[in-house]
This record gives structure tokens, sequence and C-alpha cells, in this order.
């Protein structure tokens, strides 16, 4: 049976990968990427009714931080209703999305900043290295050159030395991580279409 479901794998990868090179074979490549898409779909849905169980077990059983369980089971069930009948480009749905759900992100991602320089802090109080240092600059950089202030941006910082920072070094950064995040996913796609990876044969 391992061996079957590994048959299927590699066969479904050659001809995914045949779509790009042969236009004989794109009708099929678009078929299985559909399914794909569609089984992706389903799994996301199986992920949102395990949350929905978990949750609702946690308010049946009344466990601490149950209020907040029953919270998130009625937003989810309002959102979830509210998107199906009105679909998600109506006009009440964009208020939700740009009123509550892009506030929440930006939020979090402000969370996360503040966390990680204090992380960063703390890791260099115990062992200050060089890269360490880079980085506290860094953040400092970006932490005063973002900052609104009742007369305009820092001179310097604001103006020259942050937009060279987030557009330069921080985007080059960012396209070597893709870079290496496309080399290994090709590289494990190779292995898999080869039948080299042990997880295909389970």
């Amino acid at each position: 049976m391992r061996v079957f479901t590994a048959v299927i794998a590699i066969a479904i990868g050659i001809l995914v990968l045949l779509g790009y090179f042969l236009p004989q074979a794109e009708l099929i490549q678009t078929i299985l990427l559909n399914w794909a898409v569609i089984l992706v779909g389903v799994a996301a849905l199986v992920g949102l009714v395990n949350l929905l169980v978990v949750h609702t077990d946690k308010v049946r059983r009344g466990e601490k931080g149950s209020i907040y369980s029953a919270l998130l089971v009625l937003v989810m069930a309002i959102t979830f209703f509210a998107g199906a009948v009105l679909r998600p480009e109506h006009a009440a749905m964009q208020v939700v999305l740009n009123g509550i759900i892009l506030p929440v992100e930006a939020a979090l991602m402000g969370l996360l900043t503040v966390s990680l320089l204090y992380a960063a802090i703390r890791l260099l109080r115990r062992r200050a290295d060089v890269m360490g240092i880079v980085f506290i600059l860094t953040a400092a950089v970006l932490f005063f050159g973002s900052v609104t202030l009742p007369f305009g941006e820092i001179p310097i910082i604001g103006t020259l030395v942050r937009p060279w920072v987030s557009q330069v070094l921080a985007l080059g950064g960012a396209r070597g991580i893709l870079i290496g995040v496309a080399l290994g996913t090709l590289a494990t796609g190779l292995r898999v279409l080869f039948g080299m990876d042990p997880s295909v044969w389970g």
C-alpha cells in the first residue's frame, strides 16, 4: 500500500512538472492543481471544525478561560454564516475586515515586534556578540525612524537611514530567504519525484 501511494505521488508530481514544459500536459496539470486547491480548502475547513469542537468542549466542561472559547465560537459562527450568505465582497464583510481583522493583526504585529526587541535585549545582556549588537542597533534605527513626533520625523534617521535599511538591507535579506526557501522546496520536490525521500515510502 505504501508503494502504491508513493507511486501515485511521484506520478502526479511528474505530470504537474511536465505541464510547465509540454503543452499537451497542461490540461492534466490544470486539473490536478484544481484538485489540490479543493483538497487544501477542505483541509482548512476540517481544521476550523476541529477548532470549533475543541473550544465547544472547553465551554461544555467549564474549564478555565472558557468565556474566551465561547466568544471565539460565537464570533466564528457569525462570521462564517455572514460570509456564506453575504459573500466576502459585501460591504458589511469589508467593514468587518477593515474594522476588526486588520487592526487586530496590526496590534499583534506590534506586540510581536516589542517582544522580539525585549528578547534581543535580554539575549544581549547574557551574551554580547557582534550580531546581537547589530540587531539591536538595526531595531533601534527602525523604531526611532518610524515614530510619529510632533515635529515630524527624526532628521537623517527617519529620512535617510530607515528607508535605506528597510528598502535595501531588509529587502535583500527577504529575497535571500525566499531564494533559500525556493531551493529547499526544489530539492525536496526532486527527492520526492525520484523516490529518494523516506517519508514518501512511509
